[in-house]
């Protein structure tokens, strides 16, 4: 995916700042994000940008602001820039690890953990990969409840997380924390919990043909009268 940000979408009254992208200054209105300031100053970025929403992961970035020598991470398409910021996109895919598993064959999820990633159970608690991630999750201590079973806790905690994987390489453990994670997420949820009555209620009805008829009435209709079906009544 490619964009320029044309100057008139900016708005002639805007403040120009400077920032650095991958070691180079540029001047940039203030108030873009730092993948619309990369768009401005003419970087095609082809990887690196997906949903533009901060939900997909894909344009993790590394930044450091004016007179602040730590290293920051962050999702480029929620940041805006900053007067003296310096930043860059992490382009780097992580070759790690990604198991491949059947629930539904898994007699034990949690002591299945440590056949399936038993790396998890050399943490150093260093809590590299928590100051690593850009959404703020206790990285450490979700690793720490999946080796010691909370998988509950662990989705919990890692309901926010986008998989940008950026905890991956700071472990010096060689863990994939995001990975560990979504397995003991699927587990709890596939495996360690019973399913919702409703749902499962539902399930059953649409599997039975209940509402096979009107779903063919629904697609069946134009898209005004989709429009006037959605209307709330008066």
């Amino acid at each position: 995916m490619t964009e320029r940000v044309h100057e008139s979408t900016i708005g002639a009254q805007s403040r120009m700042i400077t920032v650095e992208i991958m070691g180079r200054p540029y001047s940039v209105p203030d108030g873009l994000t730092m993948l619309r300031a990369m768009w401005y100053t003419g970087h095609e970025v082809v990887r690196g940008a997906g949903c533009l929403g901060g939900f997909c992961g894909a344009c993790a970035a590394t930044y450091r602001t004016k007179d602040d020598v730590r290293l920051r991470n962050t999702l480029a398409c929620q940041m805006l820039v900053e007067d003296g910021m310096s930043f860059f996109l992490n382009f780097s895919y992580y070759p790690n690890r990604k198991s491949i598993y059947d629930l539904d064959q898994i007699s034990d999820p949690k002591q299945e953990l440590f056949k399936i990633y038993p790396e998890a159970s050399l943490c150093r608690n260093c809590n590299a990969c928590t100051e690593a991630c850009p959404q703020g999750i206790d990285v450490r201590d979700g690793v720490w409840k999946a080796v010691f079973g909370d998988f509950q806790k662990v989705s919990e905690m890692f309901m926010d997380c986008v998989m940008c994987g950026q905890c991956i390489p700071v472990c010096i453990a060689d863990i994939a924390p995001n990975h560990v994670a979504l397995y003991a997420s699927r587990a709890h949820g596939a495996r360690l919990t019973a399913p919702p009555q409703n749902l499962t209620r539902r399930v059953d009805e649409i599997r039975s043909g209940k509402y096979t008829d009107e779903w063919k009435k629904i697609l069946s209709m134009s898209e005004e009268e989709l429009k006037a079906a959605g209307q709330p009544s008066k």
